[in-house]
């Protein structure tokens, strides 16, 4: 059984990998300060990178979990990953409302991916 962390730090990794699925760590925006269309924009980016970095892409999620501070901002949130997610490649989704580690954060995701072949 092999298994690979990377970015790994005293609390988490950002990326684990085990038997060709890769795990994320949860994603939040670059600018916390932004609004909810820009904070999941840049959330999305940075799980574009991570993906691409374990091997994998946007096409290969298998599920996410989308954890947003206030369902008043659930369409606006969605018009963004909809442009984001390729079309026949949705994954499994959840949407959360939850209490966020910082007040200003608005979103934030947690994917699991396959590996690209």
């Amino acid at each position: 059984m092999s298994i690979t962390r990377m970015e790994t730090g005293q609390r988490m990794s950002r990326i684990v990998i085990h038997n060709d699925t890769v795990y994320l760590c949860g994603q939040v925006a670059e600018d916390a300060n932004a609004d909810i269309a820009e904070q999941t924009r840049t959330m999305l980016a940075k799980v574009d990178r991570l993906l691409e970095q374990a091997g994998s892409d946007r096409e290969h999620i298998l599920s996410a979990t989308v954890y947003i501070r206030d369902m008043k901002d659930f369409a606006a949130m969605n018009a963004v990953w909809d442009a984001w997610v390729p079309e026949g490649h949705a994954p499994a989704r959840a949407c959360v409302e939850a209490r966020m580690a910082r007040p200003e954060l608005l979103v934030e995701v947690s994917v699991t991916a396959a590996v690209k072949k």
